[in-house]
């Protein structure tokens, strides 16, 4: 089981989505942006050190979601969602090939990664109706 944490980064009243390259695995998909834990990180130390990796972007953490195990086949992730904002920072794209910045109503358009779906579900029950 891998622990990967994410940041489902909040700015007035849009979410932070990404879309993976061609090249990483699930190729395309939409998610929330993070990564793995290294070796004596905590869940948030991973997390803003994995969005200032990929995204050029400092956070700030601000509330733990539930969390979501899920098999992917070939591997299991438990998924680590936290609530986040952008302290400061110009997002620039190092891993990802593109971003979206959307509405709750518009976050179940987009093809997301299997994990990441019940976070989607999540924010709508936090953040309002479709």
């Amino acid at each position: 089981m891998i622990a990967v944490t994410c940041a489902v980064i909040k700015e007035n009243r849009l979410f932070l989505a990404v879309q993976r390259n061609a090249n990483m695995k699930l190729p395309l998909k939409w998610e929330f942006p993070g990564g793995k834990l290294e070796v004596g990180e905590s869940e948030e130390e991973g997390l803003i050190r994995e969005i200032r990796e990929e995204l050029q972007l400092e956070i700030v953490v601000d509330e733990k979601l539930n969390p979501v195990l899920h098999d992917y086949g070939q591997f299991q992730i438990h998924l680590l969602p936290y609530l986040s904002h952008i302290r400061y920072g110009s997002l620039c794209l190092k891993e990802h090939q593109d971003h979206r910045w959307l509405e709750i109503h518009q976050l179940p358009e987009l093809d997301w990664a299997e994990a990441d779906i019940p976070v989607v579900r999540q924010l709508i029950t936090l953040f309002g109706k479709i």
